[in-house]
């Protein structure tokens, strides 16, 4: 596969990872029990298993790692914060507004990562 053709993959992906949350987040907003089917359940984790080995195919064919290119370290970072805030926005969150607050921190950092990602800057939005 080429590199230009993995790019557009991981980059559909990352648009459908981002409003597959915004989807999810909403249905959380409105307490709708449609979070719980089990579309809801499956289908971000096909897209982000997708977007994740597309994420390793591009960085192993462009030589740039986490850690050693200071933009993705950034964006490595990010993604774990941004896995823990969804994680809290739309399972583990105690109340309905400690999940509602989360989900904006995830959309927050999503936001970010996209930017650090087009701009190829750790400060990229700043």
């Amino acid at each position: 596969m080429s590199y230009l053709v993995l790019k557009h993959v991981h980059v559909t992906c990352v648009l459908l990872s981002g409003l597959g949350f915004i989807w999810r987040a909403g249905l959380m907003w409105l307490e709708s029990p449609a979070l719980n089917h089990r579309l809801a359940r499956v289908l971000p984790h096909v897209i982000d298993s997708l977007l994740l080995g597309s994420a390793l195919l591009l960085a192993w064919m462009s030589g740039q790692y986490p850690f050693s290119a200071d933009w993705l370290t950034a964006k490595f970072f990010a993604l774990l914060a941004y896995i823990v805030f969804g994680a809290i926005a739309l399972k583990r969150g105690r109340t309905l507004g400690m999940r509602r607050g989360f989900a904006i921190l995830a959309l927050l950092t999503y936001a970010y990562i996209v930017s650090v990602a087009v701009q190829r800057s750790p400060l990229a939005g700043w």
